[in-house]
């Protein structure tokens, strides 16, 4: 795909060794269930990691999420009007939102490089992330509405 970096994915239990996070199956099987399925909500990652191994609470996996999203290996992503998503691509990427079916396709940094885009003024904010939001029709979409 033009434009969108690809990085070969490291192992579940290397990427939590390597940011000191104790290797557990619930983060393993979440770690699997968002890199199989990028841009998660919380509900479809609980369903996937029970299908894994089992029942899990719901409480459990959000603690996950935290604990992933601080360590920098997950990035929380909430488009307006739409749950939080999670995904393994944590470097400064922006997002594709389809207005008709909710479809998030990560996009790289237009400009420069993270944060990809600078403030005019910043009000002495150290700024160390941007996120943008491109809103519009997918294909599918957009097929379908011709």
């Amino acid at each position: 795909m033009e434009g969108v970096q690809t990085q070969a994915p490291l192992d579940p239990s290397d990427l939590l060794r390597e940011h000191g996070v104790q290797i557990t199956a619930q983060r393993l099987a979440i770690l699997r269930a968002i890199s199989s399925t990028p841009h998660s909500i919380a509900g479809n990652v609980t369903e996937d990691v029970r299908a894994e191994i089992g029942a899990i609470p719901r409480q459990t996996v959000y603690d996950a999420f935290g604990t992933l999203v601080d360590k920098g290996i997950l990035r929380r992503v909430q488009p307006a009007g739409s749950s939080a998503r999670y995904e393994q691509r944590a470097d400064d990427n922006h997002h594709l939102v389809c207005r008709s079916c909710g479809h998030i396709q990560d996009i790289d940094c237009s400009v420069g490089s993270a944060p990809c885009l600078h403030a005019a003024n910043d009000h002495g904010f150290a700024i160390d992330e941007a996120e943008v939001s491109y809103w519009g029709k997918c294909p599918a979409c957009r097929e379908e509405s011709i």
